[in-house]
């Protein structure tokens, strides 16, 4: 996993850029208590016990799935016996930044609780290599395109309901303008261009991708409709990387109604590989620029 936090530092110790969001920081105070439990050999049962709660609390705790309460945090810090009122305030300090709403908190009833996560952890992500055979991706999707995606998703959303959905997947799409923005690789089904019709909509939406296409941190790659690679890999599917060594890699599958995060090495090497199948059938990055300013003359 790399190197562990410092005792002294349970804030990571991270070096000054992109600050890291709630959902980040919950993992990483997660990782650190159970490695305190662990290195006293205290079961997740005893210290659920200590807090008055069940071993799936802690579980749940331990992997940054739930909120920290401060009396919870000072409890398990004392059975693990940190008792240094300077490493404790340390933690606490941390308890409060974790549990500070991320800026999508204002749109909670529009977004599921399951894709709340998927936010923040692409918030705090260094790289996102991504596979999408049906649509643009949202982090690359214009306006325009984004309000045509939501429309066909949410046939029965309001206009209001409409308008609130694009201003959050282009608030998501600030992160790639910071300065410490996270590396962007796409894989993008050629058959998703033709999806938004041969019109305006289209043709923003290419210029916009050549535009993308020339960052420093943007890189992409179309599948060419003849091409068979998708049929081995399936839908589509997200591998999220961290600067920060205690957070492993991430595998995000999104379905109508849920998602999946999948953290095991053997899982996470599975897609990564199939992810490395994707980009040698696929188009080069140059290849894909060419491809798309003549798709952009010819539409």
């Amino acid at each position: 996993m790399g190197v562990s936090w410092s005792s002294q530092n349970p804030s990571g110790g991270q070096a000054p850029g992109r600050p890291q969001g709630p959902t980040a920081l919950r993992i990483l105070l997660g990782t650190q208590l159970r490695r305190l439990r662990e290195a006293r050999g205290i079961t997740a049962a005893a210290a659920g016990r200590a807090i008055r709660a069940s071993h799936a609390k802690i579980s749940r705790m331990e992997l940054g799935r739930v909120s920290f309460k401060h009396r919870d945090v000072a409890d398990l810090l004392t059975l693990y016996g940190v008792t240094d009122a300077q490493e404790r305030e340390a933690f606490l300090a941390l308890v409060h930044r974790a549990n500070v709403p991320g800026w999508w908190h204002q749109y909670s009833d529009i977004v599921p609780s399951w894709f709340e996560t998927y936010l923040g952890l692409e918030q705090a992500s260094s790289v996102i290599r991504t596979y999408h055979p049906q649509v643009v991706p949202g982090l690359l999707q214009t306006p325009d395109a984004a309000r045509a995606i939501v429309r066909l998703d949410y046939p029965g959303a309001s206009a209001e309901d409409v308008e609130r959905r694009v201003r959050l997947r282009m608030t998501r799409q600030e992160i790639l303008a910071q300065p410490e923005a996270p590396s962007l690789w796409a894989v993008i089904d050629e058959a998703a261009l033709w999806r938004l019709g041969r019109g305006s909509v289209m043709r923003a939406q290419l210029q916009h991708l050549i535009q993308m296409a020339g960052l420093s941190t943007v890189t992409l790659q179309m599948i060419p409709v003849y091409s068979n690679a998708y049929t081995a890999v399936g839908g589509p599917f997200t591998i999220l990387r961290f600067a920060e060594p205690d957070l492993p890699d991430l595998v995000y599958l999104e379905h109508l109604t849920s998602a999946l995060y999948l953290d095991k090495t053997q899982d996470v090497e599975h897609y990564l590989m199939a992810m490395d199948r994707l980009c040698v059938h696929a188009k080069s990055p140059t290849e894909t620029i060419a491809f798309l300013k003549n798709t952009l003359q010819e539409s």
